[in-house]
């Protein structure tokens, strides 16, 4: 079972990428961020006619979130995190062939310090509460998504450039780290221990010809799912086509 996490960056914008990645790569399991389309623009007609059934929750202009499953019905779950009602279309959670599988946009927290930020630790600590509660349920579970955080040095291009940035930020991490701390395993690190692994280049600055990356998009992986775990990658070319998104999918073969 092949599950990506792809923060396709407008949806519409992007769908002849995004139609030809499916093809290409053949995932089981899509979660997709920054739709940036209303429920009623998402393209789902031509998502069905690639052979994917589909549950989103969009937002006019920003954010939007969605998970497509190849020959396959999500059954949806949740269109958002328990708490304080969001405004923002940035969590989603659906059951596919007994797994499972969130599409998270994290908030990205810029400028910092200032009420976005906070926005973005508060936002973190709702996701670790449910996320906890997932654990005890004891079920397989992925939490896909765009964390906008790059936990380590390590996942990122070396740089000063960004170093008041909220996506690398002391706080930032450790909230990344506490919640991976609860026991979910981070795919693509335990897969490539030794690899910086990156999934966004900016636009700006010729940052994707320099390979001036960061690990933003992660898969974190249940204790119950975890041993299953087989190969994990990032389809880097996708990157480089012409009017692709900024980041580039990362993915995960399950026995």
């Amino acid at each position: 079972m092949k599950i990506a996490t792809f923060n396709i960056n407008n949806v519409n914008r992007r769908l002849p990428n995004l139609l030809r990645w499916l093809r290409a790569a053949k995932p089981d399991v899509v979660a997709l961020q920054e739709l940036k389309s209303t429920d009623a623009e998402f393209p789902i007609l031509a998502i069905e006619k690639a052979g994917y059934g589909a549950v989103w929750h969009g937002q006019k202009t920003w954010n939007g979130v969605a998970i497509l499953a190849r020959n396959a019905e999500p059954v949806l779950t949740r269109t958002g995190l328990p708490g304080e009602g969001d405004v923002e279309a940035r969590y989603i959670e659906a059951a596919i062939n007994g797994i499972l599988v969130t599409s998270i946009y994290l908030p990205n927290g810029n400028p910092q310090p200032g009420p976005k930020f906070d926005y973005k630790l508060d936002w973190f600590k709702r996701l670790r509460s449910h996320a906890g509660k997932l654990l005890k349920q004891d079920i397989p579970v992925v939490l896909a998504g765009d964390y906008n955080v790059a936990p380590t040095e390590f996942d990122i291009y070396p740089t000063k450039s960004w170093d008041k940035d909220a996506l690398i930020q002391p706080k930032s991490r450790a909230a990344f780290k506490a919640l991976v701390d609860q026991g979910w395993t981070d795919a693509i690190r335990t897969i490539h221990p030794s690899k910086p692994m990156f999934t966004f280049w900016d636009y700006k600055r010729n940052r994707w010809p320099r390979d001036a990356g960061l690990r933003l998009d992660h898969l974190l992986l249940s204790p119950s799912i975890a041993p299953r775990l087989l190969k994990a990658g990032v389809d880097r070319k996708i990157r480089g086509e012409e009017g692709a998104s900024d980041h580039a999918p990362a993915w995960i073969v399950l026995r």
